[in-house]
């Protein structure tokens, strides 16, 4: 069993009115762990109580539900969860080619606004499904969460570039090869963003850094892909850190985001928060 800290000091600075978290997941009793993915997280369940003394904690007004890789394509646990949460929550599900325009309309009438791809183990839907979730997300106006070892972004590079949704490079680009500031590969993520349709997500940094807080090897990206277009990059919690299996492990919400939005260029930090999800998950302005 891990104690989750769900509270403690405010921040210094508070988070503005409607202040979006675009990265974290949910679960709810009676969904079982699937085949091909990770367990379900440790008990006790990191469910919609938990999270909602987060955000009261946090300052945070709303949030981007992102499907489990526990649950694999089963979006059942993730629905029941945008139920719960109402008016505030958004989700990202998984889709594929096969899933039919009815089944797009029945998931975007349940707050349904994205599809996730994960190329990484335990992942449902891997980079083979790349164009088939992007042709069924453009038409359906959705967007996508797109996560890869981004130390192989120039291999894809050309695939992504010829993406149509609006789609979000998660976890700071999880470089796990390491990259400079001036890497090609950083290069290529300015260039997808240059193309007007890809963003970058602060979140779960500890996932992609090598070297643990305050993750020098990601601050320097981290900060010229911000400085090059703040108007492009999303903020998350990626609550409830299933990575992390220890309690003392486990990190403070308030300390974690304070850390990687002063990575943002100055006057960044509530367009970061509001206006830029807003844009990016297609979701009602405050």
């Amino acid at each position: 069993m891990i104690a989750r800290k769900l509270t403690g000091l405010p921040s210094t600075a508070p988070f503005p009115k409607g202040a979006v978290d675009t990265q974290m997941h949910m679960y709810l009793p009676g969904y079982p762990a699937l085949p091909g993915g990770p367990g379900l997280p440790q008990d006790p369940l990191p469910d919609a109580a938990a999270y909602r003394q987060v955000m009261d904690w946090m300052g945070v007004d709303r949030v981007i539900i992102t499907q489990g890789n526990a649950h694999q394509k089963d979006n059942g646990n993730l629905l029941a969860c945008l139920d719960e949460m109402r008016d505030c929550a958004w989700g990202v599900a998984v889709i594929d080619g096969k899933t039919d325009d009815r089944q797009m309309a029945e998931l975007s009438a349940r707050r349904v606004v994205g599809a996730r791809i994960m190329d990484l183990p335990g992942g449902a839907l891997n980079l083979d499904h790349l164009e088939e979730v992007d042709a069924r997300a453009h038409a359906a106006g959705w967007m996508m969460a797109v996560q890869f070892n981004g130390s192989d972004i120039l291999t894809h590079l050309p695939r992504l570039m010829a993406l149509k949704s609006r789609w979000v490079l998660d976890h700071h680009g999880k470089f796990f090869r390491g990259a400079a500031p001036d890497a090609p590969q950083v290069d290529a993520v300015l260039q997808l963003i240059d193309k007007g349709n890809c963003w970058f997500k602060f979140a779960g940094v500890y996932e992609s850094s090598q070297q643990g807080w305050p993750f020098a090897d990601i601050e320097g990206l981290s900060r010229r892909i911000a400085a090059h277009a703040p108007e492009r990059i999303v903020w998350g919690t990626n609550w409830p850190h299933n990575g992390i299996a220890r309690t003392e492990d486990y990190p403070d919400e308030i300390e974690l985001a304070e850390l990687v939005l002063d990575w943002l260029p100055e006057g960044a930090r509530d367009r970061v928060l509001v206006s830029n999800p807003e844009e990016l998950y297609r979701i009602p302005p405050v």
